[in-house]
């Protein structure tokens, strides 16, 4: 291995994505992780623990999932970049402190590799069937951020990019892996430590005596201090006013909710990340994520084979959802197929955004393993009639 005089790997690898995923939250500045081995997700801690030593950070295995979400939040108010590892029953257990964690705007990860469900499904077979619950499993109103990966390099590079999304909008960020792109092996390239942008935390500059811990700055995102650093505050899952107290009103609510969830909406358009392929003058619009998308290639490429004007959009962020663009591209085709390893989750928030302008085909499948692409080309087939 190479490794910079900070403990960080350069370098061209063969990484399994569990793997990839943790350089990827080292190279973004992470020192603290926590969590309870749970497959197909424990490799990517594993690595956590063998490296952490190396860089000066620490890695905790908890007695369970809610000890290790709650640990992360008290990390990151102690000055430390921190995520936990799960996957769907660790996942389920997490949500309390999930919601916490977007009440107190606590920066962090929460890395969910995905496996067939409901209850303890299918440990070691993948699934894609957690994507609703990571935008609405908590209780109340908020917003949070997801991210897909389809590679081990992406599990790299959309690691910082999940650490640099928490930094800036102080928020709990979820990536979404998949069993399949957690324990599949591919190289992955790892830059120099100066050729990667990590965004550092945002810090006070007010002196104690004038600062309050959730007053925001023009963009709806207040900045932090770390605990003990002499300054005074008040910390509470209350719905609580600029300086942290807790004030029971409907006034109070709604100020302090319309900032949670407009510090992610108005700044949507600078989430956003996704890829397009031929959607110019396509008639059918193939809208994907994660491992699936690897899947939907081969079946657009058989269509395009016969012919057909098919084009591609992959969700990178799937929350927030970039309906913006799904809304343009609904005036301008005739179908859209999403191909989900579930039931039908995705594609509600893709129906709601289309509202009736085009078709919307589901291609579904259960988990355990991925679609074949005939499944997927069977559907592109039905939508361009």
């Amino acid at each position: 291995m190479k490794v910079d005089p900070k403990g960080v790997l350069t370098g061209s690898y063969f990484l399994d994505g569990d793997h990839a995923c943790c350089e990827g939250a080292l190279a973004a500045g992470c020192r603290f992780a926590a969590g309870y081995p749970i497959t197909p997700s424990t490799e990517v801690v594993e690595r956590f623990a063998e490296r952490i030593p190396l860089v000066g950070g620490i890695f905790i295995q908890m007695e369970d999932e809610l000890a290790s979400s709650i640990a992360i939040l008290g990390a990151s108010w102690a000055g430390l970049k921190s995520m936990t590892v799960t996957s769907g029953p660790g996942f389920s257990l997490m949500m309390e402190h999930i919601g916490l964690g977007a009440m107190l705007e606590t920066p962090c990860v929460f890395v969910n590799v995905q496996r067939g469900g409901p209850s303890t499904g299918l440990p070691t077979l993948p699934g894609q069937a957690d994507m609703m619950q990571a935008r609405w499993g908590s209780h109340g109103d908020y917003e949070l951020i997801s991210l897909c990966p389809n590679s081990p390099q992406e599990c790299f590079d959309f690691m910082i990019d999940a650490f640099n999304l928490s930094e800036r909008y102080r928020v709990p960020v979820m990536f979404m892996m998949d069993e399949c792109v957690g324990h599949m092996t591919e190289k992955v390239v790892i830059p120099p430590a100066d050729q990667i942008e990590v965004v550092p935390r945002r810090y006070t500059t007010l002196p104690p005596e004038e600062y309050l811990p959730f007053k925001p700055d023009p963009d709806l995102v207040p900045p932090m201090v770390k605990v003990g650093d002499g300054y005074r505050f008040h910390v509470t899952g209350l719905t609580h006013d600029e300086r942290g107290y807790p004030v029971m009103s409907a006034e109070c609510q709604e100020t302090l909710v319309h900032r949670l969830i407009d510090k992610i909406r108005r700044n949507a358009r600078d989430i956003w990340i996704y890829e397009e392929d031929q959607v110019d003058g396509a008639e059918v619009v193939v809208i994907s994520y994660g491992i699936t998308h690897r899947v939907a290639l081969r079946a657009v490429q058989m269509a395009r084979e016969k012919g057909l004007k098919v084009g591609m959009m992959r969700l990178i962020v799937v929350w927030p959802f970039p309906e913006e663009r799904i809304r343009q591209l609904a005036d301008k085709v005739k179908a859209f197929v999403m191909p989900e390893m579930n039931y039908g989750q995705v594609v509600l928030e893709l129906e709601r955004c289309v509202a009736g302008k085009a078709k919307v085909l589901l291609a579904p499948h259960g988990g355990g393993t991925v679609h074949k692409p005939e499944q997927i080309y069977e559907r592109i087939m039905e939508a361009a009639k």
